[in-house]
């Protein structure tokens, strides 16, 4: 049993890349904006869900253009399986005009310029700077923060709190990866209400195994 939080999120890391050697972000996207509009209607909603809303939506708005001038109406109605469509669509449409007038187009690649973004928050803002730009990112969503506090990484419930005390503990280089592989994880073993335990990678490290 690895004993400190360090060995042990250490561990985590070996384990899951060996498991999940592939870590990939689950929201289908070619360009960056358009992970940054399916992060935003990933909010309460499956990404499964979100894959089926996009590849239509990204069909009809095929570029950051379209979106800052899409009719509000036929926006939210293309959307609206996602929930929150009224809102999700305001902020797609508000972000994406930011986009291109402040930042040229582009999506910023610092957490600070990212927050600005109408819709965006801390984690969308890591999922960005970690699939983009390939820079230390903890996506603190809810697989995250269960499963970290399964492994007795974290106490923290908050987002913010937890994705402060995890970058204590990741390799940086390794951070984002690790996220969608815990990501992965928590959907096929780690479940929030019948984890597999006797299935885990992990059980050799964690605490709080059933």
């Amino acid at each position: 049993m690895a004993n400190t939080k360090k060995e042990r999120a250490l561990a985590a890391v070996r384990l899951l890349r060996e498991r999940y050697p592939d870590a990939l972000c689950s929201l289908v996207y070619s360009k960056p904006y358009e992970l940054m509009i399916a992060a935003r209607l990933s909010a309460q909603c499956t990404d499964a869900r979100v894959n089926i809303v996009t590849k239509d939506l990204f069909a009809k708005y095929p570029t950051l253009q379209s979106f800052a001038e899409a009719d509000p109406a036929e926006l939210e109605e293309i959307i609206r399986p996602c929930g929150f469509f009224k809102t999700k669509a305001k902020s797609i449409r508000e972000a994406a005009d930011r986009l291109l007038h402040v930042y040229g187009g582009v999506i910023p690649d610092n957490m600070d310029d990212l927050l600005t973004l109408p819709g965006i928050g801390r984690k969308t803002a890591n999922l960005l700077l970690g699939d983009v730009y390939h820079k230390p990112a903890v996506v603190a969503d809810t697989h995250f923060i269960r499963i970290t506090g399964r492994l007795g990484l974290t106490r923290n419930k908050e987002p913010a709190k937890v994705e402060a005390d995890l970058r204590k503990l990741l390799p940086p280089e390794e951070s984002s990866d690790f996220c969608h592989r815990v990501v992965l994880f928590g959907r096929d073993v780690c479940t929030a209400r019948k984890p597999k335990c006797s299935e885990c990678p992990l059980s050799g490290i964690c605490p709080g195994k059933t």
